[in-house]
């Protein structure tokens, strides 16, 4: 499993995290493409924003391989601003490769894409 060096651990003063630290032993948790209702509350919001403004400083629109980042906050995005990279894509791979979909990514999260491009 690569582990993406710089990326941050979690949204800071929260629980909610961005990566893990090692594989999971009995199998990969599989991305699903999970549904954001209006009703989320504000610190979900901002754990959505912080995980894309650290996607696209990391990896901009290249592809990317999906290794230690958490299957959980990528499936709130999955199917809609991060995208799979390949036709044979297994979501229940850590090699999977993954891509952000920018125009859906900046139409969603305006606040991610500011100041650099």
């Amino acid at each position: 499993m690569l582990k993406h060096r710089g990326f941050p651990g979690r949204l800071p003063g929260s629980d909610f995290q961005f990566t893990i630290r090692r594989g999971n032993p009995k199998g990969v948790t599989r991305l699903v493409a999970r549904e954001r209702f209006r009703d989320r509350g504000s610190v979900d919001r901002r754990a959505d924003l912080a995980f894309m403004a650290a996607l696209w400083e990391h990896f901009g629109d290249e592809p990317f391989e999906r290794g230690n980042l958490d299957a959980g906050r990528l499936s709130w995005l999955f199917g809609r601003e991060v995208i799979p990279a390949e036709d044979d894509f297994d979501p229940e791979s850590y090699e999977a490769l993954l891509q952000i979909d920018v125009a859906r990514a900046r139409a969603a999260f305006p606040e991610a894409f500011e100041g650099g491009e």
